[in-house]
């Protein structure tokens, strides 16, 4: 039986001309009623949809019109219908991020990152406590990020943190242009792990926290935690699963 799809696109023109193709081919069922979300556009916009559908339950099929696409299929306007009934699926989890400033404190979900981000010309400088204990007394550095398996390939990858299989309970720390100690270079936590950032000299050295695309300026103090209580499925053309994406990139040249 052929799945019930809805559309969601980017604002960009090539992915709003390919929803206008896409609906004219293929029936939109319209958010409540579809059983499975198509969402059209780079890894960014497939995040922001992640995000607009947590908890709902239906699963989400990107085609890839952005720039890298790590996240997406190939956009392609044939035997959609075929595609999705042949998907394989990968359920993902997002961190839940506490962020504590000034102003109170700001709860958020991520499903790549999340990450502390100097604000000003000076490093910051910050405490790192797993589980209640401290790890590190004063990391100096750029920022530093917990990733989640899904986005080890993201940000993480670039600051040269691990690339994590899509099916390991773990999360990566990793640091970001560290200055002291010089030698670390992050470190991988069980997703059981509870991490918190203290903000040292955080009036003169400012910080701020970033999951995903939601940023809380001049924190002092960040939590961070794999939210198991809530979870995503992603679909991934047979052969191409999110599982051998994260494989093969640990190959490239």
């Amino acid at each position: 039986m052929a799945k019930a799809i809805h559309f969601e696109a980017a604002e960009a023109g090539d992915a709003q001309a390919a929803l206008a193709i896409m609906q004219r081919r293929y029936a939109d069922a319209g958010p409540d009623r579809c059983d499975v979300i198509v969402a059209l556009g780079g890894d960014g916009f497939m995040l922001q949809t992640l995000h607009k559908f947590l908890g709902s339950g239906k699963p989400i099929y990107g085609m890839n019109l952005g720039s890298v696409g790590f996240l997406m299929n190939e956009y392609r306007e044939d035997s959609l219908p075929e595609r999705l009934e042949a998907a394989e699926m990968a359920k993902i989890h997002p961190l839940r991020m506490r962020a504590t400033n000034a102003e109170g404190v700001t709860e958020a979900r991520a499903f790549n990152e999340v990450s502390l981000l100097r604000q000003t010309r000076q490093a910051a400088k910050i405490r790192i406590l797993v589980d209640d204990k401290v790890r590190i007394g004063e990391l100096i550095c750029d920022g530093v990020l917990v990733s989640t398996p899904a986005g080890s390939t993201a940000y993480n990858l670039s600051a040269h943190g691990p690339i994590l299989p899509i099916d390991a309970d773990l999360l990566a720390l990793t640091p970001i242009s560290a200055f002291r100690p010089r030698r670390w270079r992050g470190a991988l936590l069980s997703h059981r792990a509870r991490v918190r950032f203290e903000i040292l000299e955080a009036a003169k050295r400012p910080v701020s926290a970033v999951a995903d695309d939601l940023e809380v300026r001049c924190v002092t103090a960040v939590d961070v935690a794999e939210d198991r209580s809530i979870s995503t499925t992603m679909l991934f053309d047979a052969g191409h699963s999110l599982d051998e994406r994260i494989l093969a990139e640990q190959f490239v040249d």
